[in-house]
């Protein structure tokens, strides 16, 4: 973010120290935060107790964002609790802290050419993987291997490693949404959940493919692999700009309840369904969120209580509907039962999505979804 012409900018850094440089690494120290940052005026971190009020008194506000590091929460609310003591008798100085979120975070949301560079690159890894999985993938393997495989070709690219840890989801663990045990060993007639993504320059991607190992799936399986896909694919038609950023969840969750009306997992009126939330027991997640230097990258989803964030060119989110259909589901009240044929069975088709400024940009469709492509 550029400073206003002429504000000076003041650096707090760690100093050169070669002994534990040798351990930890390498130091900019003082001089270097000048020369690699810009800083007009650089100083050893230890001195920010003593330095810091006396630019604080020069200043009208204090721009801090709260809660995120205990110790500096302590350090900034000490000094300028002191100052607002002292405030009448001086005249100057801040008299209100600022949250840094609403200024940092929207310029986080809207990706330049250079971050998109970045992202790209960490898309492109992270679908090398899963196609690198696909292909070595066997009945008999436990899912640690195929995580292996992944987590490999993420660094043999030149990743920093996973954007989170790798999900590698075997039969009824696939609907466990956060399931990392990964120890699990592959049986025929398996469904795989495969939700991982490569950190690239700090950037990350975040894919998920579900594929059946042995290249078939049962009748049971293949209707809700169509409906998820289906799913996924109308609510990706929903990311453009000037959309709310509820369009394409809501899309997805109709397109998913009218399916599983359509199947007799759930009886009933669709708009009363969804309004009841009576298809949760299948369905428990949102349909995406925003992508960057976080997985869940920061940014608000709703300008206020009634109005949901417009999407905006420069945006990247994840679109990934879901069904997820346990072993031991219980139905919403009122609902049928779920025959066994249909348990055991979790399938999700994430993608990571760009908007431009006239739609959308899938930037994850290396890696197939289509039945044909994946059986």
């Amino acid at each position: 973010m550029p400073l206003p012409r002429g504000t000076p900018f003041y650096l707090f850094v760690q100093p050169k120290d070669p002994e534990k440089e040798t351990w930890t690494g390498y130091r900019c120290g003082v001089e270097g935060a000048k020369e690699k940052y810009g800083a007009d005026i650089a100083y050893p971190i230890t001195e920010l107790n003593e330095k810091l009020p006396e630019y604080l008194t020069k200043a009208d506000r204090i721009y801090y964002h709260l809660g995120r590091d205990k110790h500096f929460n302590e350090v900034i609310l000490s000094h300028w609790q002191g100052l607002i003591r002292t405030y009448q008798k001086r005249g100057s100085g801040p008299v209100a802290i600022e949250d840094t979120s609403p200024i940092l975070h929207p310029m986080r949301q809207v990706k330049s050419e250079a971050e998109l560079m970045m992202l790209r690159k960490a898309m492109d890894i992270s679908a090398a993987a899963h196609n690198r999985a696909r292909e070595f993938v066997k009945v008999g393997h436990y899912e640690y291997q195929i995580q292996a495989e992944i987590e490999h070709t993420f660094k043999l690219n030149g990743g920093i490693g996973p954007a989170y840890p790798s999900i590698v989801a075997s039969g009824d663990n696939a609907c466990i949404l956060h399931y990392i045990e990964n120890d699990r060993q592959i049986q025929e007639n398996d469904l795989l959940l495969i939700d991982a993504g490569c950190s690239y320059g700090y950037y990350n991607g975040d894919i998920t493919r579900t594929f059946p190992v042995n290249g078939k799936f049962t009748g049971e399986q293949k209707a809700i692999y169509e409906l998820v896909l289906e799913a996924q694919l109308k609510a990706i038609e929903e990311v453009k700009p000037g959309n709310p950023y509820n369009e394409f969840h809501d899309i997805a969750v109709c397109v998913l309840v009218q399916g599983l009306i359509d199947l007799g997992l759930l009886k009933g009126d669709l708009e009363e369904i969804i309004k009841e939330e009576k298809y949760k027991p299948f369905y428990m997640h949102r349909t995406g969120h925003w992508l960057g230097l976080d997985v869940h990258d920061v940014g608000v989803y709703k300008k206020d209580e009634e109005t949901w964030y417009p999407l905006q060119p420069g945006h990247v989110l994840t679109v990934e509907p879901g069904i997820y259909i346990g072993k031991d589901i219980k139905p919403a009240e009122g609902q049928p039962e779920i025959p066994e044929r249909w348990r055991g069975i979790g399938i999700r088709i994430e993608d990571d999505i760009l908007v431009t400024k006239t739609g959308h940009e899938v930037l994850t469709a290396a890696v197939p979804k289509a039945i044909d492509e994946i059986i």
